[in-house]
């Protein structure tokens, strides 16, 4: 009985000890903690949460280029790849429309810049580089940008939309080698396995990572920033909120699934998404999960991964929020004629973030700079609270991409109706 009773409480001891989400919530319940009381010691804690992700994209480049290249190998059929790799980019542009159009009826209803004081912005400096480099963006240089000069350079910058390119590239023409090219893809299936053990090696130093993190985060700008853009930061989150689970809760009804059901499935990696501010740390083990939901492998590795790229609703919803505030905020009037062409503006500078530092707010600097009547100097006031913002961001980038894949796998009849109840049960 008490041989049972000691094994009984070194399993618990381990289960604990590898039960990663509840170590990251521990972690961020802390720097929350350390983050209000003790900010100064908070602020130094900035480097765990950078390294953790630096670690994170380290390998995200190749794990993206060898799940979309033998994504496209395994299909085995041109015209297949064609039709997946149509549907999801239609349902990619379809979704965040809707989603830049709901963030701009949320911005134009609530108001949350109205009783901004503009004065009380922070410091030029802190923006500069982001909206100087807003300022050099255009279609074209967007349209140039998703080939690289070189295949390496673009694993060097971590830039994905060129990544995905080249792996669609490469598994196109392992298809076109047939039979000669099986001995290429089962090599880039086992490095893909290596890839997807060093992530797990990493994800051990999570919740160190989401500490650190946070900790920065809250130290910087404790309750004050919060509290003096409340309207902001709140607005956004409902409206993030009403897209996932309205607009995407729709779409999954629609399809026969349940988004509450499948947020729950995933529910490790929000709680990732929620102390890193980053949809980027848990895609591996997404993909993995989407698997054994029901959809196919061949649709995971190709839709996932470019959903990454161009599925950003997140992103879509709140930059007409953070830009119409900026109106708001300065008394700039902006005619309903005006509103349609930021609508145009935001529908190419929301496809230029995928895997670029900082991505979201060159994004936003572009669409003010664009505008032509919005001040840049506005930019101050939503930089002050865009380390909060980009967390509703990237969870509704996680959750969306997910049942983008799971809707593209039900499509072309790639999903295993008799998996997801397994998957969640476990």
């Amino acid at each position: 009985m008490g041989t049972e009773t000691h094994e009984t409480s070194r399993t618990k001891k381990r289960k604990l000890r590898n039960n990663i989400t509840l170590q990251v919530f521990v972690a961020i319940v802390g720097a929350i903690v350390l983050g209000i009381f003790d900010p100064k010691h908070a602020l130094a804690m900035k480097p765990l949460g950078d390294l953790f992700i630096k670690l994170i994209r380290m390998a995200i480049a190749p794990i993206v280029f060898l799940c979309v290249s033998t994504g496209v190998a395994h299909i085995g059929d041109l015209r297949k790849v064609g039709r997946i790799g149509l549907k999801a980019l239609i349902y990619f542009e379809l979704v965040t429309t809707i989603a830049l159009v709901i963030g701009l009826a949320s911005v134009t209803i609530f108001k949350p810049g109205n009783g901004v004081n503009a004065l009380q912005s922070g410091s030029a400096g802190d923006y500069a580089a982001y909206a100087s480099k807003g300022k050099e963006f255009s279609f074209l240089e967007f349209v140039m940008g998703t080939v690289p000069d070189n295949a390496l350079g673009a694993f060097v910058r971590g830039d994905l939309l060129q990544v995905v390119v080249i792996a669609l590239l490469v598994g196109m023409a392992l298809i076109g080698m047939g039979s000669r090219g099986h001995s290429v893809v089962r090599g880039l299936d086992s490095a893909m396995m290596v890839f997807f053990g060093i992530i797990r090696i990493i994800m051990r130093v999570a919740p160190i990572g989401a500490f650190g993190a946070m900790a920065f985060t809250v130290g910087k700008f404790g309750t004050s920033a919060l509290l003096a853009l409340s309207k902001l930061v709140l607005v956004t989150y409902l409206t993030e909120a009403f897209y996932v689970f309205v607009v995407l809760g729709v779409i999954a009804y629609f399809f026969g699934f349940n988004l509450i059901r499948f947020i729950k499935y995933i529910g490790d990696e929000i709680v990732l998404v929620i102390g890193t501010s980053s949809s980027e740390s848990v895609l591996p083990q997404l993909m993995q999960k989407l698997e054994r939901f029901g959809a196919a492998r061949s649709v995971v590795d190709l839709v996932l991964p470019t959903g990454y790229a161009f599925n950003l609703g997140g992103l879509a919803l709140s930059l007409p929020i953070s830009t119409v505030f900026i109106a708001q905020v300065y008394h700039v009037p902006l005619s309903f004629g005006r509103l349609l062409a930021l609508v145009a503006i935001m529908l190419v500078t929301s496809k230029g973030a995928a895997g670029v530092t900082g991505a979201a707010f060159i994004v936003l600097a572009t669409t003010v700079g664009a505008s032509g009547v919005l001040p840049l100097e506005g930019l101050a006031l939503v930089f002050a609270v865009d380390n909060f913002l980009s967390m509703a961001r990237a969870l509704a980038n996680v959750i969306g991409n997910g049942v983008a894949t799971i809707v593209v796998a039900k499509l072309e009849n790639e999903f295993g109706s008799e998996r997801p109840a397994e998957a969640v049960s476990q």
